[in-house]
């Protein structure tokens, strides 16, 4: 008799549900609040604070019947074994197609390319409503109905032209068999997402938007100067039109060693009173890069990954487990899967600690940008974009603790606040 490990399973995602829920109850109370925090009164007008807690508040409304609707059907395809009955009907297909079941390679295709379709099916009917109703309504969506489809084929295309190899790579890896299986599967996902980062930039995000050199002009002198001066090997410097969707803004950069481009979005720009905000926001993410932070977080994501596949090899050959979840065979991506939904209560705790630290990094962020003598252009910076993007004014600390990557502005211009106390 198979022990219940898929009840134990289904038990605690619906205890994390509730347990979400109740912090999602007062995130909601925490927006309906009729006055701005006390920190912010006389810094954002009346006007954007009742437009953000008119957004705040629909996209709240549809949260929570966006994740109820996800739990009913997360719980009931696990607690009724549809993933195994999916199994096989892959299995069914591939015969259909005159190709040999027998072939793990080929049966986790089919399989992937099922669970693709029914995810992009149910997850329309939400998209939808939030791109062309939430969006819309607030005035954020600026893409057609034809640009959103045409984004998902796209979307569809690239993982069926990408995913297929790396599928193969794992199964292989894995049926090999080794001792060591951990480290080559770490050391596999290790060089992909090094090649995922290189060429991602370069060659995937130009198909959905496109990516110009900023002109020349005092906001490329300031921010080339800026880089120059902590010596950040900038090469490329684009704007991307980012507009064409959204009326949200941005800004990001990436590359490695010597070869670092920075990108701001057009509605950064345009949003921003003046260059010297666009230049405090870049020298926060500067900050990221002069304190190591990205480096950090890389190296805690390798480590993490190489946990997950130490454990993955000492469940997988755990026949009692598969049975559990409805399997009479112990394919390597069920394996997967299973493992990823046995350690959901690790996985909790991790994304908690490592929110902690993101937010630690983006209060250390502030303030080096602070010290380069951005303090005033940075608060008025952050203060146009949580306006302009209609973020939440009030937040509720015990939501803000357990979801937030990112401090809530008030938390934040009270840090820098603090520190210019400090000063004095």
């Amino acid at each position: 008799m198979a022990l219940p490990y898929v009840e134990a399973v289904v038990g605690f995602m619906i205890f994390m549900y509730f347990f979400e829920t109740y912090l999602d109850i007062r995130q909601h109370k925490a927006l309906k609040l009729p006055t701005l925090p006390k920190t912010l009164e006389g810094v954002i007008s009346q006007d954007k604070f009742l437009k953000s807690r008119a957004y705040s508040l629909d996209k709240s409304h549809f949260h929570f019947v966006h994740e109820f609707v996800t739990i009913v059907m997360d719980s009931t395809i696990l607690y009724f074994r549809v993933l195994p009955w999916f199994w096989k009907k892959s299995e069914h297909l591939v015969t259909l197609v005159g190709l040999n079941a027998e072939n793990e390679i080929l049966h986790t295709l089919a399989f992937l390319a099922g669970v693709m379709i029914w995810s992009q099916i149910t997850d329309l009917p939400f998209s939808l409503y939030s791109t062309f109703v939430i969006e819309a309504r607030h005035g954020f969506n600026k893409q057609t109905i034809w640009l959103f489809f045409r984004d998902m084929i796209k979307g569809m295309l690239i993982a069926i032209v990408i995913g297929p190899p790396i599928v193969a790579a794992i199964i292989v890896i894995v049926q090999k068999g080794s001792p060591y299986l951990a480290i080559y599967l770490w050391g596999f996902m290790l060089v992909l997402s090094l090649v995922m980062m290189t060429i991602y930039p370069v060659l995937i995000a130009p198909l959905f938007n496109k990516f110009t050199p900023l002109p020349d002009g005092t906001l490329r002198e300031k921010i080339e100067k800026l880089a120059a001066s902590l010596k950040f090997p900038l090469k490329k410097l684009f704007v991307v039109d980012g507009s064409t969707r959204s009326s949200h803004s941005n800004a990001y950069m990436y590359g490695f060693f010597k070869n670092k481009r920075i990108v701001l979005y057009d509605t950064l720009i345009q949003q921003c009173k003046n260059d010297d905000e666009v230049v405090a926001v870049i020298a926060h993410e500067l900050g990221h890069w002069k304190l190591n932070h990205t480096v950090y977080s890389f190296v805690a994501v390798q480590v993490l990954t190489l946990l997950q596949f130490g454990g993955y090899t000492l469940v997988r050959n755990s026949s009692d487990l598969f049975r559990s979840f409805g399997f009479d065979t112990q394919p390597v991506l069920i394996g997967l899967i299973i493992f990823q939904h046995t350690v959901i209560p690790i996985q909790h705790l991790v994304s908690f600690g490592l929110n902690l630290v993101s937010r630690s990094f983006e209060f250390q962020a502030d303030a080096f940008a602070k010290k380069l003598g951005y303090a005033a252009e940075l608060r008025s910076g952050l203060v146009k974009l949580q306006e302009e993007n209609l973020s939440a004014m009030n937040t509720d600390p015990w939501y803000s603790a357990y979801h937030y990557s990112h401090p809530p502005l008030v938390e934040r211009l009270a840090a820098l606040d603090k520190s210019d106390k400090k000063e004095k």
